[in-house]
């Protein structure tokens, strides 16, 4: 992060010190006046008037520099997340959401200013895409034809640069078709990079805290959103779902215990289920 400070401002330059040393856990206000022996408002007021931000906007700042540093290195998305601090994905999603990957509008645009790689990976369910930006996976599809997938990428994100690169996210590539083929959910908090509606976010969120080995209707999620008469707008939110196993749209399944129609066909959404341990119709 780029700063002016006098030489003088002994006070900012030693928060700096402290926020920079600092592991994942980044030290609180209070945590940094006490050791600074200043009142937290004293800092806060100090910190910001030098640098026009406060001393947690700031640590996020700084944590994003050095992910975005990490992945020009050539880093893995894994490895940036925890060489920047950042415990888990979730962390990194929570401060920074709206400053890497592709914002909403961007989505909207077609993917414009993003760039994004793929890769094309066997699983037994067939080819596996995973496409990723810099913050995560963006694209995750299932196909027979090599060609149709990468098609599938260009024509979603057709004002993106787009990159057949399948060293730039090996890593992810190799967990998410260990997912599909092992069932295994430690590998279900992958990093993210997807947008949709505030009603599609909410649908992903529910399927997202359906346990593996269980089902949910459609009329199920509509219920617990509040909105009981919504299981229509739930299925198409369902079929607007890019990352498929990560967001577990296949654990959701007809009010009479059926499957109903899967983006990658009803054959693979049992296939899926049974790997979890789901008898289905």
């Amino acid at each position: 992060m780029d700063m002016n400070l006098a030489p003088t401002d002994k006070l900012v330059r030693a928060t700096i010190a402290l926020i920079d040393d600092a592991d994942e856990t980044q030290p609180t206000l209070n945590d940094l006046g006490e050791k600074l022996g200043v009142s937290p408002f004293h800092l806060q007021r100090t910190f910001k008037k030098a640098l026009g931000v406060s001393p947690r906007e700031y640590a996020e700042a700084t944590r994003l520099d050095r992910f975005k540093m990490a992945m020009r290195a050539g880093g893995t998305v894994a490895g940036a997340l925890y060489e920047a601090g950042y415990g888990s994905s979730s962390r990194l999603y929570e401060h920074a959401s709206r400053r890497l990957g592709m914002t909403p509008a961007s989505y909207g645009k077609g993917g414009k200013g993003a760039e994004i790689a793929y890769a094309i990976v066997a699983c037994e369910l067939g080819r596996l895409l995973v496409a990723a930006t810099a913050i995560g996976v963006c694209r995750i599809a299932f196909g027979d034809n090599d060609a149709a997938l990468a098609d599938l990428v260009r024509h979603e994100f057709p004002e993106a640069v787009i990159n057949a690169d399948a060293d730039a996210i090996e890593d992810l590539a190799r967990a998410v078709a260990t997912l599909v083929d092992n069932a295994d959910q430690r590998l279900m908090d992958l990093p993210l990079d997807v947008q949709g509606t505030a009603f599609q976010a909410q649908v992903w969120q529910q399927l997202r805290a359906i346990p593996a080995g269980e089902t949910r209707s459609y009329a199920d999620i509509a219920k617990a959103l509040g909105q009981p008469s919504s299981s229509r707008a739930v299925a198409r939110a369902c079929a607007s779902n890019n990352v498929a196993v990560t967001v577990p749209c296949h654990r959701v399944i007809g009010s009479d215990g059926a499957l109903r129609g899967y983006r990658w066909g009803v054959a693979r959404k049992k296939r899926l289920l049974a790997k979890e341990g789901v008898v289905t119709k």
